[in-house]
């Protein structure tokens, strides 16, 4: 357990009267966001799909279909976070349109990130969303970046043929749960029968996305939709997870050897904010550019995190502490946690 007379002093009550009255998140904000974006991306995939091969065009709408069907994802993110019974029209509709047709329904992240906030889960085995990257050699993170172009095909498995066979073979119904429904980082995780915070209705989810994947191949086997439309759909779910691999590697310092429970503002020190520009928002979507003030205050609605992260460091009495978090970029996030992992190695 951490020692409370040698962690961090973090002007927790300060900061809070500073953000306080950014805690409700705007619908309008929210819908207005996601439609665009889950729209530009299912039009840009679809001319992707129909420009000729490898064409300037097809490349440019590749480009806009990874990038649009990133931010639209990570609202998953949010929905993880938003007050319980809350936005359950957008909830389904982010499922529909988005979640189901990229193999990853809301419930293989609702109740498991919230783990990932508690004081005695974060940073630890237990953490799903945390690995020591910096105290193990340089070759983990390269290793968890590769895993990207598997992931596409474990989560068409998951739904598309253990769906149905968990349906068949209760034992096997349990250890789909635990082990293959939650996105994760961690291998050794296993999902507790009651991490559930809004999705109640999750088997309907899941069944719904087991029907979506076979009515897609089974059209594409039958030639009523080109096959190229499962090929498109692998790259751009590949290169979505070789983008968020990256991102996720820049979220934390991941210095907390496992067996260390880490108090709130050690998590925020813990934690990395990567303000930058308007580029930073393509990898960072979502508010996850300000990633270590969302684990100081996670009920912050994403579109707020930005004042709240100009608040804090202009009006904090001392931003010293908080200041700690800040990195110029991805690169300079990466390459910190490289040279830290490479000194731990020798």
């Amino acid at each position: 357990m951490s020692d409370r007379n040698t962690a961090p002093v973090f002007p927790l009550h300060e900061a809070h009267a500073l953000v306080r009255d950014l805690m409700t998140p705007n619908p309008w904000i929210y819908w207005l966001d996601f439609l665009f974006h889950i729209t530009l991306g299912w039009a840009a995939f679809t001319m992707a799909l129909y420009s000729s091969f490898l064409s300037i065009w097809q490349i440019l709408a590749c480009g806009v279909t990874v990038l649009a069907f990133y931010r639209s994802a990570i609202f998953i993110h949010e929905l993880a976070h938003l007050k319980k019974g809350t936005f359950k029209v957008f909830r389904l509709v982010w499922n529909l349109i988005c979640g189901i047709p990229m193999m990853i329904p809301s419930f293989t992240y609702d109740g498991v990130h919230n783990d990932h906030h508690k004081r005695d889960v974060y940073g630890t085995s237990m953490d799903g969303e945390y690995l020591p990257f910096a105290t193990q050699r340089p070759s983990e993170m390269v290793r968890y970046v590769l895993l990207s172009f598997i992931l596409p095909l474990l989560l068409v498995a998951r739904f598309l043929l253990l769906t149905p066979l968990s349906y068949l073979i209760p034992p096997l119904r349990r250890l789909v749960w635990e082990r293959a429904s939650s996105l994760t980082i961690n291998p050794n995780y296993k999902r507790a029968a009651n991490a559930v915070r809004n999705d109640h209705h999750w088997r309907l989810q899941e069944f719904a996305t087991f029907v979506f994947a076979l009515t897609i191949v089974t059209a594409v086997v039958l030639n009523m939709l080109p096959y190229q439309v499962l090929v498109l759909w692998y790259i751009i779910a590949v290169l979505v997870f070789v983008l968020n691999s990256l991102r996720t590697l820049a979220a934390h310092a991941y210095r907390n050897p496992s067996n260390h429970t880490l108090g709130l503002a050690e998590q925020y020190l813990d934690s990395i904010n990567i303000p930058g520009n308007f580029l930073t928002g393509l990898w960072a979507p979502v508010g996850l550019r300000y990633h270590a003030t969302h684990h100081l205050f996670m009920s912050l609605p994403y579109h707020n995190l930005g004042k709240a992260q100009d608040r804090l460091v202009h009006g904090l009495g001392d931003n010293t502490l908080y200041l700690q978090t800040m990195r110029k970029g991805l690169w300079d996030a990466l390459t910190r946690i490289w040279k830290e992992a490479a000194a731990s190695s020798r």
